[in-house]
């Protein structure tokens, strides 16, 4: 069975798989914006949104230590804002946040929780949208973006040197991304709509059902086994249960560490792929929308 202690001592200096991975995605992401005029735009809206979806499978990876034992160059790897709307310290901070607390998927402890601390108002007509999987990739985009700028409003009106401390460099990230696409002559709302739009709706569907309340612990955390496409898409982040566990393994070490114990985390939620997922939730809801426990 899997060890609960979450410590990883990598074996190498660098994680060269990853380091080429970053290379793919950002080399990716410079020459597909750079011909997309020559692209039609169904296979831009294919190529921009798995690139989108790709580097923050990429930036959740570096925020875990990955792939030098350097925290600046893991984190210049992951700041590049191509999806623009979240800086990478914050999503970081959170993520951190989100692997520490004993209290997951309690929305009031939990960074990351898809649960309502109570029923009622806009906030409840909007998670009801979310909780099932076609109105999610539809219209949880901008849900997402929106709720969260809203928070930072309200945290720039409470601690506003922490804010621009985040903002800052991620505002000067987007210019230069903003800077590129003019140069190359690739519209902003063009980018919007074939890029961080998809892009941001593939990765909801990795944390649709990565999570389910529970009173045991143990059976907070779902996992899909599913080595298809997606699987490389999320960096193998569907072997969840495995990520909680052993957060500091890297993503191409997770499939190895499930093989050799299939088995294992007996009382987690259990997916064959994500074709059972949408399958099962895309009509109707993944939970209830307000945490049990509260």
């Amino acid at each position: 069975m899997v060890s609960g202690d979450a410590s990883h001592q990598r074996a190498h200096a660098v994680e060269w798989p990853t380091l080429v991975l970053a290379v793919v995605i950002y080399g990716g992401w410079l020459v597909v914006t750079a011909f997309h005029a020559m692209i039609p735009w169904p296979f831009l809206l294919i190529g921009g949104a798995w690139l989108i979806a790709w580097q923050s499978s990429l930036q959740h990876e570096v925020i875990h230590g990955h792939p030098t034992n350097t925290r600046a160059i893991n984190d210049a790897i992951g700041f590049p804002p191509l999806a623009l709307w979240l800086p990478y310290s914050i999503y970081r901070r959170e993520h951190i946040a989100h692997h520490t607390t004993p209290h997951l998927t309690d929305p009031f402890d939990d960074s990351e929780s898809n649960y309502l601390p109570h029923p009622g108002g806009l906030a409840h007509a909007l998670a009801a949208l979310e909780a099932i999987l076609a109105s999610r990739l539809i219209v949880g985009p901008p849900i997402r973006v929106c709720r969260f700028w809203w928070s930072e409003m309200r945290r720039l009106a409470h601690n506003p040197v922490t804010v621009a401390r985040d903002w800052l460099p991620h505002l000067v990230g987007v210019m230069l991304v903003i800077l590129w696409l003019n140069l190359v002559g690739l519209s902003l709302s063009r980018y919007l709509l074939l890029f961080v739009w998809p892009g941001i709706a593939l990765s909801l569907i990795r944390s649709f059902a990565e999570h389910r309340a529970s009173a045991d612990p143990s059976a907070r955390t779902a996992l899909v086994t599913d080595f298809g496409p997606l699987a490389l898409l999320f960096l193998n982040n569907n072997l969840h249960t495995w990520h909680h566990a052993r957060p500091g393994v890297p993503w191409y070490r997770l499939p190895t560490l499930h093989h050799a114990d299939p088995q294992a985390f007996a009382q987690a939620p259990r997916y064959p792929g994500y074709g059972a997922i949408i399958a099962r939730y895309m009509f109707r809801p993944h939970d209830r929308l307000v945490h049990p426990g509260r």
